[in-house]
This record gives structure tokens, C-alpha cells and sequence, in this order.
């Protein structure tokens, strides 16, 4: 089974309580939501492994840590995920970047994929999915579908408030990929939005209804 890890650090619940706001406007939801992502990818990557090189400091040599080699992508799912890449490429600015391109039929809540561009070498990197809402979970899983038809196993999911129905469903089809949230909230409604939530993260990045 997955692990879920809810990141609760002191800053990223202050600035997500000033993202869930009603009154906070796009230009300040956007800023928060990058700020965030960043502070996030501390977590996501606290594990890739290091190395040791040889390096000269102005006083002296010495033998120092990097980052051992390990190649990352972020792959954003349209258009919500996109407000968490740049957070995460200050971060990493060597990450590539793919994109997959899902919406949700407003009747049926399922998604639907309408565009899939990922780098090439992608099955040799570990990949970090973000999309900012795990609600139905439908989305996130078939985007982790898409990922390992393309040969990728090792995946990680990174949003920012998961409904627990969601959290469910990725376990369920993906125990493989673990889960990272800044919050993990009470349920869906009817119309499968996340209570309380922050309302539809797109419309509020991109200031659209």
C-alpha cells in the first residue's frame, strides 16, 4: 500500500488557510500555491540520494554531497498542476516537464484525456505528478495509468488538499505511488467537490468561471 505523507509544516498550513479564502484573489492564489509547491518539494525529493565529489572550497579541498545522478520530471495535470511547477523547478530547474491534459464531464465526473506530451527518456525518470486537488481521484489515476503504459515506476503524487475518497481510490489502483498533501479534508459533495476545500483551483489560478 501507497504511503500518504500530509506535510504540515507551520508555513504551508499558514499560507494554505490564505488560499482557501474566499476573498483571496488570482494574483495571490497563484503566488501562495507556487510558494507551497516549493516548500512541499522538500519532502517529495527528501530522499533522492547523494553522492560524494571532490570539490575545492576558497580555503581548502574537501569531499562534499550531491544529488546522485537521479533524473526528475514534473508532470503537471492540465491546467490545475501547472500552478505547482514552478515551485517545484526553483526547486530542481534541471527537471523536465511533461504535461497531461484532462477535464472532468460535468455529468458524470469522470475525466477525460484531450492532450499527452511527456519527455522522451521519461520511463528513466522519477516522475512527480502535481494537481493541486485529489478529489475523485479519477483524474490523478488515470494520469498514473498514462505514465506507466509509457514504462515509468517511480511515481509520486503531490497535491495540495486530498478528500479522503480520492486518497482511497489511488491506494486502491495505484499501491505503488505514494501520496503527498498539505491537507487531507472531510469529503466530496454532491457535485464532487472537496469540502471545505478551496473551490475549483483552476478557475482561481487562472481567474476564469
Amino acid at each position: 500500500m501507497s504511503q500518504v505523507h500530509v506535510i504540515n509544516h507551520p508555513m504551508i498550513q499558514h499560507k494554505l488557510t490564505i488560499m482557501r479564502k474566499k476573498e483571496t484573489g488570482s494574483k495571490d492564489f497563484r503566488e501562495l500555491l507556487k510558494e507551497i509547491a516549493l516548500l512541499m518539494g522538500y519532502e517529495v525529493t527528501r530522499d533522492l540520494p547523494l553522492m560524494d565529489v571532490e570539490i575545492e572550497t576558497p580555503i581548502c579541498k574537501m569531499t562534499a554531497k550531491t544529488v546522485a545522478g537521479r533524473k526528475l520530471a514534473i508532470v503537471p495535470i492540465l491546467r490545475a498542476g501547472m500552478g505547482m511547477v514552478d515551485g517545484l523547478l526553483t526547486l530542481v530547474p534541471v527537471a523536465k516537464v511533461g504535461h497531461i491534459g484532462l477535464y472532468r464531464n460535468e455529468q458524470t465526473h469522470d475525466p477525460v484525456v484531450y492532450f499527452c506530451k511527456l519527455p522522451e527518456d521519461i520511463h528513466d525518470r522519477l516522475v512527480i505528478v502535481t494537481d493541486p486537488m485529489l478529489a475523485t481521484g479519477g483524474s490523478a489515476c488515470d494520469a498514473l495509468a498514462m505514465l506507466k503504459e509509457r514504462g515509468c515506476q517511480n511515481i509520486r503524487l503531490m497535491c495540495l488538499v486530498g478528500a479522503p475518497e480520492g486518497v482511497a481510490r489511488v491506494q486502491r489502483e495505484h499501491p505503488d505511488v505514494d501520496i503527498y498533501v498539505a491537507a487531507i479534508d472531510e469529503r466530496l459533495n454532491e457535485n464532487a467537490y472537496i469540502v471545505p476545500g478551496l473551490g475549483d483551483a483552476g478557475d482561481r489560478i487562472f481567474g476564469t468561471k
